[in-house]
């Protein structure tokens, strides 16, 4: 099976570095020294990871073949693609990949069935379940354990506890002002 592991960004230097953009828990194993990595676009790849390092505070690598800017620049926005075996799962216990969560069942805490998940979005500062709702509209669930309570891979569902208004119109509006 193929997980995204990153994304490559902006070229480094003069010497072939890139930024990446890691989307993996485990970059020290999927993005190390040695992995070959298929791309998206597959015209781009597939790509052997040289070296990498961090400089401040950002992953950079350099890729077999990617002597200068121009090379490294147009790698831009390639996505990186690691073969892992359907098996495997995260180290740890409260991690998923994202083929574990798409199509899980997403219900509320009380039974209420929300809808399916379509998809992960990755974003800097949290993980959004996008769920299909059974009138075909989409919402955007927060991968955060104060609104996600349980995923149970057996049953194949991941319980909800949704503040007011994320799932539907019952949002509270909080006043400080003093009816009068």
């Amino acid at each position: 099976m193929q997980l995204v592991v990153a994304r490559i960004g902006r070229a480094h230097g003069i010497k072939g570095e890139v930024t990446v953009e890691v989307r993996t828990d485990e970059p020290e194993l999927r993005l190390a020294p040695g992995a070959v990595l298929a791309t998206d676009p597959a015209s781009a790849g597939p790509l052997t990871i040289e070296t990498g390092r961090v400089h401040s505070g950002r992953l950079l690598l350099r890729f077999e073949g990617v002597r200068d800017r121009t090379a490294a620049e147009a790698l831009r926005n390639t996505l990186l693609i690691a073969e892992v075996d359907p098996e495997e799962l995260p180290e740890g216990e409260d991690e998923y990949y994202d083929h574990q969560l798409v199509d899980l069942d997403v219900v509320t805490a009380d039974g209420a069935e929300v809808g399916r998940i379509t998809e992960i979005s990755h974003l800097p500062t949290q993980d959004l379940f996008i769920v299909e709702r059974p009138d075909g509209s989409e919402v955007m669930i927060p991968f955060v354990e104060e609104i996600v309570a349980e995923i149970d891979l057996e049953e194949q569902k991941a319980v909800i506890t949704p503040p007011p208004g994320l799932i539907d119109d019952r949002a509270e509006i909080a006043s400080t002002r003093d009816e009068s």
